[in-house]
């Protein structure tokens, strides 16, 4: 009887010896999920959650999960690097010491047909996202126009990306749809509608919006009937939608977001601070060459197809 008992668990301890090893569980949606309503306090019922499928991680060992909360209108990103197990993620922000801290911004950032001024080529480029109902937008718009090509006229070079808040602001969108149809006409115009609509920003309202820029538009250089038309037809929404797609991809959830060679500045920000930024950035570049519009990053504008300049059109230099 012993003698029996002693091959059962010989036997027994020999086939736990051959099987293998559970493996830890791998990236699991649905854990992620209740982990990160808790950490977040996002519940099911209101919020929206959206987890992407995991993609290589900047670090072995790690992939990288990119998380989206939404409310309606309103939305949050997140990025979190999860360990292949699924069992450790991080929240943070890898640096690869040999590139530039803000190359991923950078890279993002695609300034082909978007209303600038300034000066092509810039050793700084500024990337500024807006909302023409916003009254911190006013703000930081005063401040950069009034201040940019007056202290740097060729250092800098300015780029404007619609980031209408349609939960917030109800003719934010009408607006930037309207000054596209009117960049596609003129683009010195263009600049002439976003300091005017902004200076006049407390007197426009949902129903008097297209009026006022129709005025607006027939003592300037604009065909107001081809304004009209692009208006009524809302000939432009995806060119806004364009540009509020590359805001969502630099996580911009609030305006204005500025980003100087790709350091974001997020609200309104003071003078000083916005030239303390660009004076390092000139000095800096004239050496590290790895921001601006001099240094081969995807920011630059596109300016050749094959071995011939390529069009451009309505791009304002």
């Amino acid at each position: 009887m012993f003698r029996k008992i002693l091959l059962t668990t010989a036997a027994a301890a020999l086939m736990f010896a051959q099987a293998p090893l559970r493996k830890p569980t791998a990236l699991e949606k649905p854990a992620l999920e209740a982990y990160l309503r808790h950490l977040f306090v996002w519940p099911p019922g209101q919020v929206q959650m959206t987890i992407s499928d995991p993609v290589a991680g900047p670090v072995p060992g790690f992939l990288e999960v990119k998380v989206r909360g939404s409310n309606g209108q309103q939305g949050q990103d997140e990025i979190f690097y999860v360990s292949k197990d699924g069992q450790k993620i991080v929240r943070g922000i890898f640096y690869d010491i040999n590139q530039n801290p803000f190359k991923s911004e950078i890279e993002k950032i695609k300034t082909d047909l978007q209303p600038s001024y300034g000066t092509p080529g810039a050793p700084v480029v500024i990337a500024e996202f807006s909302d023409y109902e916003c009254p911190y937008c006013r703000e930081e718009a005063k401040t950069l126009r009034d201040n940019l090509l007056k202290t740097y006229p060729t250092q800098v070079h300015v780029y404007y990306f619609d980031f209408p808040l349609e939960a917030m602001h109800p003719w934010a969108r009408p607006a930037a749809i309207a000054g596209r149809c009117v960049f596609r006409q003129s683009p010195s115009a263009y600049w002439e509608y976003h300091d005017w609509i902004f200076e006049n920003q407390k007197d426009i309202t949902p129903e008097n919006l297209k009026e006022k820029v129709l005025e607006f538009a027939k003592t300037k250089a604009v065909d107001v009937k081809e304004l009209t038309g692009c208006i009524d037809t809302r000939a432009t929404s995806a060119e806004v939608d364009k540009s509020i797609a590359i805001g969502q991809s630099l996580n911009v959830n609030q305006t204005p977001t500025t980003f100087i060679n790709g350091r974001r500045l997020a609200g309104a920000a003071a003078w000083n601070d916005i030239k303390f930024i660009i004076d390092y950035e000139i000095g800096y570049q004239k050496t590290a060459k790895n921001a601006g519009e001099d240094c081969g990053c995807d920011v630059k504008l596109p300016t050749f197809a094959g071995d011939k300049p390529a069009a451009t059109p309505g791009l304002h230099k």
